[in-house]
């Protein structure tokens, strides 16, 4: 995959690869992704990241914890972007190493254009998104024949940490519609409420999932009128994401409800004090 830029890099001898590490199997990264870590000098890693993705990072890049937490411990994101280009200024080949897929709800344009407007080049290496993945785990279809005409991936966390105001819910409503609803912990209740107020059927199915495809992976099966509560209950540390409509009905017959782990690892800052990039713990991977 070759580096685009809309101007002629300025930094020839550093670059900056976003790399999708997937939702957390290590085993699902990309040849692509496991070259660009190979390669890297420096790795910026989000905390959606699992640790054993690290096991095919080059042994001497510098791996440091950059992560974005919603309504917990962050680093701002225009604090990201000034570290990622003056490293790459300086010659750094740089991963910036996020869960999941890039281009789906990672913030990928922003850190594009702040290369782009640095001169750095930059590229992007896809990761298979936590939508693909779960879907997978349950052995369901999101465009079942019949079911589903249609998917749809929607956040319910907006810039303001809210369940954003212009959803479409006339879609999410839609029978022959599956919603992904990715970040939905704080305001799937929310979430839920409005979508039976604009007539979504209560009985519609609901499955959450906690850590896709990792050791603690999590199913809770549900309804859209139950999903808010169930999830509530459960209480999961991991990233979660909800999959709604009728082509998740053969899930329900198979999910079987395990307890949730302990979270493998979260750094130790507080929202709001200043971005201080963390070396990752040796211990991280047995965390």
């Amino acid at each position: 995959m070759s580096a685009f830029n809309n101007k002629s890099p300025t930094y020839s001898s550093g670059s900056v690869t976003l790399v999708g590490a997937g939702p957390g199997d290590p085993e699902l990264l990309t040849l692509r992704a496991v070259r660009a870590l190979q390669q890297a000098d420096v790795i910026l890693i989000d905390n959606l990241v699992a640790p054993a993705i690290l096991d095919f990072a080059r042994r001497e890049a510098k791996k440091m914890m950059v992560g974005k937490t919603g309504y917990g411990p962050s680093c701002r994101q225009d604090e990201i972007n000034a570290m990622m280009i003056s490293l790459a200024k300086s010659g750094k080949r740089v991963v910036r190493l996020k869960g999941g897929d890039p281009m789906i709800f990672g913030r990928a344009g922003e850190e594009i254009a702040a290369c782009q407007a640095a001169g750095i080049a930059v590229e992007v290496v896809p990761g298979i998104t936590t939508a693909q993945a779960a879907a997978s785990r349950l052995g369901v279809s999101l465009t079942q024949r019949e079911l589903a005409r249609r998917v749809q991936y929607i956040t319910a966390h907006g810039a303001n940490g809210r369940l954003p105001s212009d959803i479409d819910w006339r879609s999410v409503a839609d029978p022959s519609t599956t919603t992904v609803v990715y970040m939905p912990k704080r305001t799937l209740a929310e979430l839920a409420a409005t979508a039976l107020a604009h007539g979504i059927a209560p009985d519609t199915p609901a499955v959450a999932v906690a850590s896709a495809t990792r050791p603690d992976e999590e199913v809770i099966s549900a309804t859209i009128a139950t999903i808010a509560a169930k999830l509530a209950d459960a209480a999961p540390a991991g990233p979660v994401l909800v999959m709604i409509g009728h082509a998740l009905s053969a899930a329900q017959s198979q999910v079987s409800e395990r307890p949730i782990a302990k979270p493998i690892w979260h750094p130790d800052t507080h929202r709001g004090q200043r971005c201080t990039a963390r070396r990752v713990p040796s211990d991280w991977n047995n965390a």
